[in-house]
């Protein structure tokens, strides 16, 4: 069959399994991992290689500033010391037990056993998230899971990235350390400069498809310019992205954003779709080249590394659990009702699938790199093992572990809804005609009811008054976020009600002007 027809057809499975996990109640990526590992021994299935210099570019940039434009700076702040744990900690402590096993068990080299290590450290919050959202854990062991899941990513691939250059020769550690500071500090005064320039010229863009076009673009442009003056390029990334979230909301227009986040959802959906898919296939021409006691040494070594992940994951957080619980004590009330209990700890620590960041870390490994086909091999296994056996088990975990329900996001909605609602009153209150009469009627039975605004298409000059009145609900929202009143999630919940208002009231295929 031809790529481009097996394309489709993978596609479309995809689809279909998409669906099953969500009668299942189970992560997708599990169900995609499965569907991988089964298509790379399917009789007549291609050979496809992937260049090692494209996959971190391909994969990694979308996806890391999808989930860093979404990631709450109110958050990180609120639970920096969990978070440094985790993603700097956590990822650390994982890097060397698994570099020790690599080391003593397989004989790998040292730099290729610590690279082994940093491509299987970082957890993927994506497979959890869904899972999670039908429970209403508690706010901050989601807020917690995602900013670690951004955060480690970065701390994970710095590892990857200079145990890469110490297997091709040997790395002075009094000039590697003042060139990571500096490289750091580079990314991250570029990775603002390049948010702020990009920003300003989507601005400037009208044409939806076109602004996504060039998100895309500048996406792969600023990490390829990052990697190209010798910076970190997740790091630029991540900074790019979140400065373009803190600026694009009151710059970018209703249309165009509700075009660019389905673009956006569709393209990481498509991204994990394809890694998967073709570590399958890379997986089976690594079992193809290993003799027949190979393969069981290999897939031994695999199932140990899994082992040592998920026990190793386990032992830190819950270790560090204790310690942060009892620093808690020492502080005030609501430090204490933040810190995760020990039953939020076993969540935490249950969740750490590994998923699009660790296969495409592995997909870039030099085609020389020294035993590169076993790690390949392990990071697939890694991902396969903790998606099936942490993914499939999360649900009946959490029934488990009867954790109380959490409101935080619903009431942080329901309080900026009203007070979004309230600012469009307030600036139509001078406003004397018929139609300002039956908008402000409107919205007083909206911010009443705490319901959706209405889709209905009306006359021009209710149009005008509604969008003169939701510029005014930005702005109201806008400060809200601003000063710590809700976070980036009730925000974007809010922000995604207003866009659909603005273009129920906007003429099909163009913007009315926000004035009267």
């Amino acid at each position: 069959m031809a790529l481009f027809e097996l394309t489709l057809v993978l596609l479309l499975i995809a689809v279909a399994l998409t669906a099953l996990s969500r009668r299942l109640q189970v992560p997708y990526p599990a169900l995609l991992a499965l569907a991988g590992a089964g298509l790379g021994f399917l009789p007549g299935a291609p050979t496809i290689e992937i260049d090692p210099e494209l996959a971190l570019a391909l994969f990694i940039a979308p996806v890391l500033l999808d989930a860093a434009y979404d990631t709450s700076l109110r958050d990180l702040n609120r639970y920096r010391l969990p978070l440094v744990l985790l993603a700097l900690g956590a990822v650390v402590f994982t890097t060397a037990v698994v570099a020790l096993v690599g080391w003593k068990m397989a004989g790998l080299p040292i730099a290729a056993a610590i690279a082994l290590g940093a491509i299987v450290a970082p957890p993927d919050a994506v497979a959890a998230s869904a899972v999670l959202g039908q429970f209403k854990v508690p706010h901050h062991i989601t807020a917690i899971l995602q900013g670690e899941s951004l955060l480690n990513d970065a701390t994970a691939l710095l590892i990857y990235r200079i145990a890469i250059t110490a297997a091709a020769g040997p790395v002075l550690l009094g000039s590697a350390v003042p060139m990571v500071l500096l490289s750091t500090i580079g990314s991250l005064a570029a990775g603002y400069l390049l948010g702020r320039l990009s920003q300003a010229m989507l601005s400037r863009i009208e044409d939806a498809a076109s602004g996504t076009v060039v998100q895309f673009a500048g996406t792969f442009g600023v990490w390829i310019l990052a990697d190209r003056l010798g910076l970190s390029a997740i790091i630029t990334i991540v900074v790019y992205a979140m400065t373009i979230a803190r600026t694009a909301p009151r710059r970018m227009s209703a249309r165009k954003r509700v075009s660019s986040y389905s673009v956006w959802e569709t393209a990481v959906f498509v991204l994990n779709v394809l890694a998967f898919v073709l570590m399958g296939l890379q997986a089976r021409l690594i079992v193809g080249r290993l003799a027949e006691q190979g393969q069981s040494e290999a897939f031994l070594f695999a199932g140990t590394i899994l082992a040592v992940v998920i026990v190793s994951r386990l032992a830190w957080v819950l270790g560090c659990g204790a310690v942060i619980r009892w620093l808690a004590r020492f502080g005030n009330a609501e430090q204490r009702q933040e810190v995760p209990s020990f039953r939020g700890g076993v969540l935490i620590g249950w969740c750490g699938m590994r998923g699009l960041v660790t296969l495409a870390a592995a997909f870039a490994l030099p085609a020389d790199f020294p035993g590169r086909d076993p790690i390949v091999l392990t990071a697939f296994c890694v991902v396969l093992g903790t998606l099936v056996l942490q993914g499939m088990s999360l649900k009946p975990l959490l029934r488990l572990l009867r954790l109380e329900p959490d409101e935080t996001i619903d009431r942080e909605v329901a309080q900026a809804r009203v007070a979004i609602m309230q600012a469009a009153l307030d600036i139509l209150s001078g406003k004397t005609s018929t139609a300002a009469a039956a908008v402000r009627e409107q919205y007083a039975a909206q911010r009443k009811i705490a319901k959706n605004p209405d889709d209905a298409q009306a006359a021009t000059e209710y149009d005008r008054l509604r969008l003169y009145a939701i510029k005014r609900q930005r702005d109201a929202l806008e400060e809200l976020r601003r000063n710590g009143t809700i976070g980036d999630e009730a925000y974007h919940r809010l922000e995604e009600e207003i866009d659909w208002s603005e273009l129920a009231a906007s003429p099909a295929g163009r913007f009315q002007p926000l004035t009267t």
